[in-house]
């Protein structure tokens, strides 16, 4: 099917998910358009493996732990409050799960964070390959509505991403598990706190530059940084903070001669558990900023502008909420805000 067919389908489904839950509950069989592909429910899951921890969390949080037969796919420490919930889990692997163990949990549903393990070029698998076994897919908007995955690595955003993707996978997940009015209230608490964290400081109108750091597959190459379309770019443009990165992609590379050039005024470093590279350690990040011939000039660092925000909230998921009250509140407490 052609890209722009893709669209098409995804934005119709973008305004038919908005419309209210049916009071009579979820009609089964269940069909969604997701991601540019059209997948049948055809009863309330039991068993739902999930690769990817934000989609994990907004399970746990409509109440559905107990029908998590598996996760995969963790950068950071559970969201607060479900630890003895997640331990009781079973976790496939902290990266990447195979489709065997996949499959061996027996799922009716697969629920995926990134079409770059469960996509069309996925790693796990393609989404056919549990169709053939009756296992439907179910992929969060966040990674593909307005989103180009088809190069390879983190994709291109096409689209500015915006929260709502993260309440369509919430409001959708919910009718597919039959519990709307928990959905309903997740997506209503989630915005509350959205718009207190936009009121906390007053607009910077673009006053103030940053960056976002996620990693760097080795200290002396280009760190991932934030691209202006994604999750970090959402909390900058709802703080009123310009991103000195102007990059379509998600996570693209850039030297840090030319960040400095760009001169941030403050540089958001991402704290993650997952120790794929050397920098995801913000430890690691922190020295190297302050002892790089380069970085260690940058005002940013100079005057202690370097703020560490859970890497999650770096992702296009319900903790980018968290990643809004954390940007707003350090520079609250520096008074840069003011």
């Amino acid at each position: 099917m052609p890209k722009k067919t893709h669209l098409s389908l995804l934005a119709a489904a973008s305004i038919a998910w908005t419309l209210p839950a049916s009071a009579e509950g979820t009609p089964y069989p269940l069909t969604l358009q997701n991601c540019g592909r059209e997948i049948t429910i055809e009863h309330a899951p039991e068993r739902v493996v999930s690769i990817g921890q934000s989609t994990t969390e907004i399970l746990y949080l409509l109440g559905l732990a107990d029908k998590v037969a598996g996760t995969a796919v963790w950068i950071g420490p559970v969201i607060a409050g479900y630890e003895e919930v997640n331990a009781k889990v079973e976790r496939l692997a902290d990266n990447d799960p195979s489709f065997e163990s996949v499959v061996g949990r027996k799922p009716d549903l697969v629920t995926a964070q990134f079409q770059w393990h469960v996509g069309p070029e996925g790693i796990v698998a393609k989404p056919e390959q549990f169709e053939e076994l009756k296992i439907p897919v179910y992929t969060s908007p966040a990674d593909c509505a307005g989103k180009d995955n088809s190069g390879g690595g983190d994709g291109v955003r096409t689209e500015k991403f915006t929260m709502d993707l993260i309440y369509r996978e919430i409001t959708e997940l919910a009718q597919i598990f039959d519990v709307q009015d928990k959905g309903e209230k997740l997506v209503a608490e989630l915005k509350a706190r959205e718009e207190a964290a936009r009121r906390k400081i007053a607009s910077l109108d673009g006053k103030l530059s940053a960056v976002f750091w996620f990693s760097s597959a080795e200290l002396d190459i280009d760190p991932y940084v934030a691209g202006r379309n994604g999750a970090p770019g959402y909390i900058m443009s709802t703080l009123g903070i310009r991103n000195v990165i102007e990059s379509d992609e998600e996570w693209p590379t850039v030297g840090w001669e030319t960040i400095a050039k760009a001169n941030p005024l403050v540089i958001v470093a991402g704290k993650m558990e997952r120790r794929r590279f050397p920098a995801d350690d913000h430890e690691i990040k922190l020295k190297f900023l302050k002892s790089d011939p380069v970085t260690s000039l940058m005002p940013a660092v100079t005057g202690g502008q370097v703020v560490v925000m859970d890497a999650q909230a770096m992702n296009p998921t319900i903790r980018t909420i968290e990643g809004i009250e954390t940007l707003a509140e350090a520079l609250e407490k520096a008074g840069i805000a003011q």
